[in-house]
């Protein structure tokens, strides 16, 4: 079973993931304010997703991804046999998760780090989707012909980045971003994964 929230992007990532890979796990919507004993005594940290298969829990959202992966991957996210390829995915996700994230949370919330005004945070994460416009610039995903870990395990912070002020974003030179968020946005995989669960 998988304990999800279903806005939180790391949980996005890793219910994508465990839908693409067709691995069948039960998904267990929290509320982030009453997390239920059940999930807190697999992971005392309090934070989803949190899988739990076969005695094992994987409270890490790349880790699910990969687990996932691991067990079925049918159109080669993981880019086997691309080394260089897989280097720059890894590379990709670590920016995201430390510091893409970081610039996100400040924008999205800007009036509780009043250090700087909301356009700066703005622009400071705006560095990120410019590096991913350059990279989409001769295909329609990151690192490869379709899509890969990194263009799953990114999409959910890029949207919600995009959305905290969707008429800027919409104004941004960073065109094939916005086709590029716009396709998985419009996609079966995300459509599936964004639908009401029970819990």
């Amino acid at each position: 079973m998988v304990y999800s929230f279903r806005r939180c992007p790391y949980a996005m990532r890793a219910r994508m993931a465990l839908h693409y890979s067709q691995v069948a796990v039960q998904i267990i919507e929290v509320s982030l304010k009453a997390k239920p004993a059940e999930m807190l005594a697999l992971s005392p940290k309090g934070t989803v997703p949190v899988l739990s298969v076969d005695g094992q829990v994987i409270d890490e959202s790349l880790a699910i991804m990969q687990w996932a992966l691991a067990q079925h991957d049918p159109e080669n996210w993981l880019l086997q046999d691309q080394p260089a390829a897989q280097a720059t995915m890894t590379q990709l996700i670590e920016e995201n998760d430390q510091h893409f994230k970081l610039h996100l949370n400040r924008y999205k919330y800007a009036e509780r780090y009043p250090e700087q005004p909301m356009e700066y945070y703005r622009a400071e994460g705006a560095v990120f989707l410019q590096k991913l416009e350059v990279l989409l610039a001769e295909r329609d995903y990151l690192l490869a012909d379709h899509p890969s870990l990194a263009d799953i395990a990114l999409m959910p912070f890029v949207r919600q980045f995009a959305h905290v002020d969707r008429a800027w974003f919409a104004q941004t030179p960073y065109r094939r971003l916005q086709a590029w968020l716009q396709r998985f946005l419009e996609s079966p995989l995300f459509i599936a994964i964004v639908a009401k669960t029970q819990g």
